[in-house]
């Protein structure tokens, strides 16, 4: 039972880090030092879609599962839980560079927004 919450904690870690790739230069509205660290994080997901890669925490997820007596799956997070719900077809390469490229278009206009407000908000 231990397997499985492990394995649903690695999901729920995987999905905050997604969310945290596509929208957390936002959080630089609030903290100034916020994208020392997700803009690292940003190229890591789009450069996972464009190499054609598997993150590190699904073969985690997945030896929980196997562990606690479930099944595994084969292919990335993003194929398993985000592609069935963006996409009914399955995910390929060529879907993979979109998304890739969505991750850096959308940090691209939320940075230029942050730049914009900061440019807006220092005194002149």
């Amino acid at each position: 039972m231990i397997y499985r919450w492990l394995a649903d904690l690695v999901v729920l870690a995987h999905c905050g880090f997604v969310l945290f790739v596509v929208f957390g230069g936002l959080l630089a509205l609030r903290w100034r030092r916020v994208p020392w660290i997700h803009l690292p994080a940003a190229i890591w997901g789009a450069a996972i879609e464009w190499s054609g890669g598997v993150c590190p925490l699904t073969p985690l997820e997945n030896r929980f599962r196997r562990l606690g007596g479930q099944a595994g799956y084969t292919g990335g997070f993003v194929e398993h839980y985000l592609m069935p719900v963006l996409y009914p077809a399955g995910l390929t390469r060529a879907t993979q560079v979109v998304l890739g490229l969505g991750v850096v278009a959308a940090n691209l206009l939320i940075y230029g927004f942050v730049r914009w407000r900061a440019g807006r908000l220092s005194p002149t």
